[in-house]
């Protein structure tokens, strides 16, 4: 499963060899939005689309947009786990926040 973003929305994308069609559908919101394409390019434009309609919609009805993330969230750890994280921040002269978000970055970039 691939990603690719709009406006700061993210979208999960797959394909169908059974229907010979790529789908996609908004992440992190509440509203489902899905979109499809046979090529890449048609999805990527089915995509925008999706996000732009979405964004049209909640302005004609008077509702505030749901945003994908705020870039803020917090996570539960066994305190040993938070304790060596914590560590290896300070051991790299960073905050916890920062290390966290790197590794986090890192992983991405590695998928």
């Amino acid at each position: 499963m691939s990603t690719m973003t709009h406006k700061g929305y993210a979208a999960r994308v797959a394909y169908s060899d059974e229907d010979a069609l790529f789908t996609g559908r908004i992440a992190g919101i509440d509203d489902v939005i899905g979109f499809h394409g046979e090529s890449v390019a048609e999805l990527k434009a089915a995509f925008i689309e999706a996000v732009e309609d979405y964004l049209a919609a909640c302005q004609k009805i008077g509702r505030k947009p749901q945003k994908a993330y705020s870039g803020r969230f917090v996570v539960r750890v066994e305190p040993d786990v938070h304790a060596r994280a914590v560590v290896a921040a300070q051991a790299e002269g960073k905050s916890l926040n920062l290390w966290v978000s790197e590794a986090i970055a890192a992983r991405q970039m590695a998928h």
